[in-house]
């Protein structure tokens, strides 16, 4: 493989100025760009599992650091106010099947459908605030999307109740057809009741939404980054929807304090949390100036605080449209990466890395083999034009050049610049145009 081939000479007749300048001869080589990025380990997939309502913590059948399969039942709460809620909804909506209907006069069915339409708005607003105590964001869109049907469900029973009821009194429709009307109505807000009374008792039940590890508690919202944020480069940064309405995540790898056997717990305490780490992967902030290099299977060598001497292997899978924040202030954007297995300078097998581990990636975006390269000091800025000394019939000539891949110690020339040249490559701020250089 050709190399470029450096000469650091000084000049040896001249004054003190010509003694800092060093010259070097243009080759040929290959050329290897690289991007680093600070990165952050992920997981596949995580997700904390909270308890659905308030009651204690009946049974816990894991403990930490135990491999579970997707479905497995992990914990139990008892929740003596769910069961009740349950019954009740239950109950009601069993005394309207069959019911013909309110009864009474025009006066009579008003008052019955404002309280209808008072407890219906009580019932969906409860809803709505222990949904919103669930931590993923999937599962409680989910859970609010089923509210918000069947709160419209209600509304269109109910808006056809108060039109008939209207009709009657305006002499138009019987009694009778409003008490149906209203009781669909009355049959539509008891059986929204008892649909979401039944998803809390059943997510008392806690089930593993994904195969991975136990860790118990949740994760702490003072730490950072965010579970989102650790969230696997195969997926996407997507945890798989979790069953039932007591499954979420939290934030940070520092851990909640783990709740007993038989310890209270409110609606959202979180109970434990599953890891799948079976795919381990990168989330690195590049910088804006270096992002459109970034395209997925650009490969990278990756280096972790946590295994020095160590270095995996990783491939770029995908790069986010929009930007962040960085850590360092400015405008980075999220790149995800597949993390393969690391080893040490001897070949020893490195350790697997954990979610949430700082790293460092050097993504290795752009390279040519066999190209004109002249050392990385040799090139400058003039008037936002790239140039170089070149030593023409033994005097500085100032050339504009044409870069191409740029390496950390080599940059590859695409014009102005022939192989053998010779190039000033130490001392460039102190030549100047015609002054006499050896050759």
């Amino acid at each position: 493989m050709a190399v470029l081939t450096l000469f650091s000479l000084t000049g040896a007749s001249c004054t003190d100025e010509q003694d800092d300048i060093g010259l070097g001869t243009a080759g040929r080589g290959d050329v290897v760009e690289v991007v680093d990025a600070p990165a952050t380990v992920t997981a596949r997939a995580a997700a904390t599992l909270t308890a659905a309502a308030d009651g204690t913590l009946a049974s816990l059948a894991v403990r930490p650091g135990d491999t579970v399969a997707a479905g497995q039942v992990l914990a139990v709460v008892d929740s003596p106010s769910a069961q009740q809620r349950l019954r009740a909804a239950e109950e009601a909506l069993d005394a309207l099947k069959g019911a013909g209907g309110g009864g009474g006069g025009v006066k009579n069915l008003s008052a019955t459908q404002k309280k209808t339409d008072d407890a219906a708005a009580k019932a969906f607003g409860e809803a709505r605030k222990a949904a919103q105590v669930i931590a993923d964001t999937g599962v409680r869109a989910g859970l609010l999307a089923q509210i918000d049907f069947a709160e419209k469900s209600y509304q269109e029973a109910a808006a056809s109740a108060r039109a008939v009821i209207a009709a009657v009194q305006r002499g138009l429709a019987s009694v009778t057809k409003a008490m149906a009307a209203l009781t669909a109505a009355q049959r539509s807000q008891a059986q929204a009741a008892y649909d979401l009374a039944r998803s809390t008792v059943d997510a008392l039940t806690l089930r593993a939404p994904v195969a991975g590890v136990v860790q118990l508690g949740g994760t702490s919202a003072a730490a950072a980054p965010s579970i989102t944020d650790l969230l696997g480069a195969a997926t996407g940064g997507q945890a798989p929807a979790a069953a039932g309405a007591g499954t979420g995540t939290g934030a940070g790898p520092g851990v909640d304090p783990a709740v007993p056997v038989g310890g209270q717990v409110t609606a959202g305490t979180a109970i434990l949390t599953v890891v799948d780490v079976s795919q381990l992967g990168l989330m690195a902030e590049i910088d804006e100036t270096d992002v459109l290099l970034v395209q997925p299977d650009v490969t990278a060598r990756v280096e972790l605080d946590a295994a020095p001497g160590a270095t995996y292997e990783a491939t770029v899978t995908s790069a986010d449209v929009l930007p962040t924040t960085s850590a360092r202030g400015g405008v980075s954007y999220r790149s995800r990466l597949t993390l393969g297995k690391g080893t040490f300078a001897d070949g020893r097998p490195a350790p697997a890395p954990r979610p949430g581990m700082n790293a460092v990636a050097h993504l290795q975006v752009r390279q040519i083999r066999d190209a004109v390269t002249v050392p990385a000091a040799a090139v400058f800025n003039v008037g936002g034009k790239d140039v170089v000394w070149l030593v023409r019939d033994g005097k500085a000539v100032q050339a504009p050049v044409t870069v191409g891949v740029s390496g950390q110690d080599r940059v590859q020339v695409l014009t102005g610049v022939a192989d053998g040249d010779r190039v000033v490559v130490r001392g460039t701020d102190k030549v100047k145009q015609g002054m006499g250089l050896p050759g």
